[in-house]
């Protein structure tokens, strides 16, 4: 009777072993899947990977199912050593599996109306301008104002007034031309940077949003593991919703070749003086509110500007700087020229000082190192060389090895930050091309230079606005800086 018990025991003793041989097997097998569709390793590392897991988990077969305590006991530490380390490995690549599967989900552009009327109107809910004139702009895409207009239609009885710019409608409202205007977030930034007494003298009464679907055709593909490509950086002047349509303030073409590995960065300043893509009229504009349009709209006059082809873009907003900064710990700079970042944001006070020689930034003070000019000698040009100097210090944060430790974190502050059409295949082409090669990047940094002016500019016709009018030659020297990363010379 006593031997049957103890024979009893051993079967169930070798069940349970088998079983936990099963789900460990199994564990390996579901990992090996996630890795394979993840497709970010080098076909010899997944290979040898594979490998090890198929000859581990045999060793482990036969430690767990042999006879002898001892030998099972080792079997079942390290077959749950290993366990734990496939979950690790799951975890981080469902994680990034979710994150390449959510790029490009943003291919619509939010458009942010308000009804703005002045403070003693009397107004203060839409229906208080019902039957009345509200003036409305042309200014950037003609279908997210038809949109817009059906959209309040639904809501009252308006009479629309078509004006010709944005200096002409505010002055209609200042003057009583019209009771009340409809303009997008972005030209309302316009008019309060050109107008510094609009927000005192008016309020908003009634703001929405509508998503437009864009059709991207921007996109050259090449392969990006041999042949040179450019991707264009837009920083757009806002929080919040990444596909809100706004003004580019940072204008960054990366220029990369991977078979010489170079990176070459070239910033734009954000009041260049140029002609917008697809605007029909001779009147120039800043670089900056070619975003208002459409960042296909930036990416065209950047490349009429430089005489290239942009093969990817990236749109990226102050919410996705401060998050990815922050993720990684914080990023390092070295300042030339001592200087103070000092305004009022979002109802916040910012001020930071910023020390000559090493400053480690996080995430707002990055922001403020980004935008701040005005305390600077060389003004614009100073601030889009900051640009570069976070640029290239993200770039070694997130090349280094020690990127693993932050990894997950990294994910979770790109996701809903950022949209791009580089596309998941890319991304994982340049993963498995780091990966292999593991080369050293060197990158190089340009600024293009210009002078001062104030012109009237098609954005806004009736007031001359502060303009940096291109140094002709030093556009010349980009193009040729570009042309030589791309031929590798």
């Amino acid at each position: 009777m006593i031997n049957n018990n103890e024979n009893k025991k051993k079967i169930n003793k070798r069940k349970l072993f088998r079983r936990f041989f099963f789900v460990s097997f199994l564990v390996s097998c579901i990992t090996l899947i996630v890795l394979y569709f993840l497709n970010v390793l080098p076909i010899f590392y997944f290979l040898i990977i594979t490998i090890s897991f198929l000859l581990y988990d045999f060793l482990m077969a036969y430690l767990l199912l042999a006879r002898g305590w001892k030998r099972r006991l080792f079997g079942t530490l390290f077959t749950s050593i290993k366990m734990i380390a496939m979950l690790v490995i799951l975890f981080y690549s469902i994680n990034t599996l979710d994150f390449l599967n959510k790029i490009n989900k943003g291919n619509f552009n939010t458009e942010n109306y308000s009804v703005i009327v002045l403070n003693n109107s009397g107004y203060s809910k839409l229906k208080d301008i019902r039957d009345k004139k509200i003036g409305i702009v042309k200014l950037g895409d003609d279908k997210g104002l038809l949109e817009a207009k059906l959209h309040l239609n639904k809501k009252t009885a308006i009479e629309y007034i078509e004006i010709d710019d944005i200096g002409t409608l505010v002055n209609s409202l200042l003057n009583g031309t019209v009771d009340a205007i409809l303009i997008e977030q972005a030209e309302k930034n316009l008019l309060e940077e050109e107008n510094e007494n609009l927000e005192k003298l008016s309020k908003v009464i009634y703001e929405f949003s509508i998503d437009l679907e864009i059709h991207d055709n921007l996109v050259k593909e090449v392969d990006i593991t041999k042949s040179p490509f450019n991707i264009f950086i837009s920083g757009i002047d806002s929080y919040g919703k990444i596909t809100s349509v706004s003004r580019s303030d940072v204008n960054m073409v990366v220029t990369v070749n991977p078979s010489t590995h170079e990176i070459l960065l070239t910033s734009i300043p954000r009041d260049y003086y140029v002609q917008l893509h697809g605007i029909n009229t001779t009147l120039k504009d800043k670089l900056t509110h070619a975003g208002i349009h459409g960042i296909d709209t930036s990416v065209k006059t950047v490349e009429d500007l430089l005489e290239i082809d942009i093969n990817y873009y990236a749109k990226v907003n102050f919410t996705s700087l401060i998050s990815i900064v922050d993720k990684l710990g914080g990023i390092d700079v070295e300042v030339d020229e001592p200087f103070r970042a000092y305004y009022i944001e979002e109802e916040e006070t910012i001020d930071y000082y910023f020390k000559k020689g090493t400053n480690h930034l996080n995430g707002k003070q990055a922001l403020a190192f980004a935008r701040e000019r005005k305390s600077l000698v060389s003004g614009d040009v100073a601030r889009v060389k900051h640009q570069q100097m976070l640029i290239e210090a993200l770039l070694n944060k997130a090349l280094s090895k020690n990127i693993i430790v932050k990894y997950n974190d990294l994910l979770n502050a790109l996701e809903g930050k950022f949209v791009t059409n580089f596309g998941t295949e890319n991304i994982t082409k340049l993963v498995k091309f780091q990966m292999k090669d593991l080369p050293a990047w060197k990158i190089e940094k340009n600024t293009l230079i210009g002078s001062d002016s104030h012109q009237f500019t098609y954005s806004y016709k009736t007031l001359k606005s502060y303009v940096m009018e291109p140094d002709l030659q030093s556009v010349e020297e980009a193009k040729i800086k570009i042309k030589n990363i791309i031929r590798g010379t």
